[in-house]
């Protein structure tokens, strides 16, 4: 009689616990798959196709005929090569936009990892109150905060009746399409749109690129900061606990200030949740519709105008859905190219603050095991 040694022969067909896992898997995937395919994947695919037709809206866009005739890429390059209304709107669109993005993203980011830094110290007392305070305005409705807004910064609300007691004449909030930078180049005699600004770029002068936020899109600006820093606390607060406390013992062993633990081992500790909130900040900021379409629907002057507001008014006002459609992918496309030129700027650059958290989270792991050690003994 013989016996055999060696590797176990793999079972036939089945693949094994692992495959049978696999399989188990896929199944338990797979309504949420079918879902996300269905009123996710397949709708993007449509818009996608309608974007290169004229479809009005009447009838099936796939029939073809003259309400959806195909045009190919006409939809997205005459909102650059194409004067006119269309291509005025949609440039003013990104201006505004853009600087909405400028102030809102590093503004919510870093106001949020300051609140996480508050409510994550040991010596603070009511942690839980001042979490749920922070965190409130985020699961509160953004139509109605939108209309709280309103009333707030009306010309004879309670914003103007604040500043009114210091002997400040509060603007007209909404009614204000002057640009912020307008103002500042004002107010240091740079004049109206002086001859350096006059050039043309994509059918819009410098002077309007330049101009800022306007005073009505500052509240809008306000108003999203004020309802999205909870959240972005709450991620924060989340990988602030998730530091290993043995990081911190050995910085301050090592001697070195809060700031330099701040600048040299938390943050670069933190570089994956910074990605995440930025990210995430992006994203909403370029989607951001709601807010424009309670506080103005683009008033005044279309200053507080943003591409998704567009795109449903082109689509669903002037009926012209392939143009509509067209705009909402330029802002995909748009928000792709800036996540990864962000991933770029976030890359590691400076081995030696990589080196200095190594070597502290060595540090921590040494005094880790000596513990355990001394435990065991």
């Amino acid at each position: 009689m013989t016996t055999t040694t060696g590797s176990r022969r793999r079972p036939r067909g089945g693949g094994g616990i692992r495959g049978r896992e696999g399989v188990a898997g896929w199944l338990f995937t797979a309504p949420m798959i079918v879902v996300l395919g269905v009123f996710l994947f397949i709708p993007v695919l449509m818009a996608l196709y309608v974007s290169f037709t004229n479809w009005n809206g009447n009838g099936s866009p796939f029939q073809g005929g003259q309400n959806a005739q195909w045009v190919g890429t006409r939809n997205y390059t005459s909102l650059f090569t194409e004067d006119g209304l269309k291509r005025a709107s949609f440039m003013q669109s990104l201006g505004n936009n853009f600087w909405y993005v400028f102030f809102v993203v590093p503004l919510q980011t870093a106001i949020s990892f300051f609140l996480a830094l508050i409510v994550s110290n040991r010596f603070l007392k009511g942690k839980s109150f001042f979490r749920t305070a922070f965190y409130f305005p985020s699961v509160t409705s953004s139509i109605a905060i939108s209309v709280v807004f309103l009333f707030l910064f009306a010309n004879s609300g309670a914003v103007n009746a604040v500043l009114g007691a210091f002997g400040i004449n509060g603007p007209a909030w909404f009614s204000d399409s002057r640009g912020l930078f307008h103002i500042l180049f004002d107010l240091v005699g740079v004049g109206d749109n002086p001859s350096w600004a006059q050039g043309e770029v994509l059918g819009r002068s410098v002077w309007d690129w330049i101009s800022g936020p306007s005073v009505a899109m500052c509240v809008v600006i306000i108003l999203a900061i004020w309802t999205t820093t909870g959240t972005f606390m709450l991620m924060f607060l989340a990988a602030l606990q998730d530091l290993p406390g043995e990081v911190d013992e050995a910085a301050l062993l090592d001697g070195v200030s809060p700031w330099q633990k701040l600048r040299y081992v938390t943050l670069p500790m933190l570089k994956p949740t910074i990605f995440l909130v930025t990210t995430l900040g992006l994203i909403g900021t370029w989607q951001v519709f709601d807010q424009i379409y309670v506080m103005g629907k683009g008033a005044p002057a279309n200053t507080t105008l943003t591409p998704a507001f567009l795109s449903y008014k082109q689509s669903f006002t002037s009926l012209q859905y392939g143009s509509g459609a067209a705009m909402s992918f330029i802002v995909f496309l748009l928000i792709i190219a800036l996540t990864a030129f962000q991933r770029w700027l976030m890359r590691e650059k400076d081995p030696k603050v990589s080196r200095r958290v190594k070597q502290a989270t060595g540090v921590a792991v040494s005094m880790q095991q000596g513990s355990n050690a001394g435990g065991l003994r």
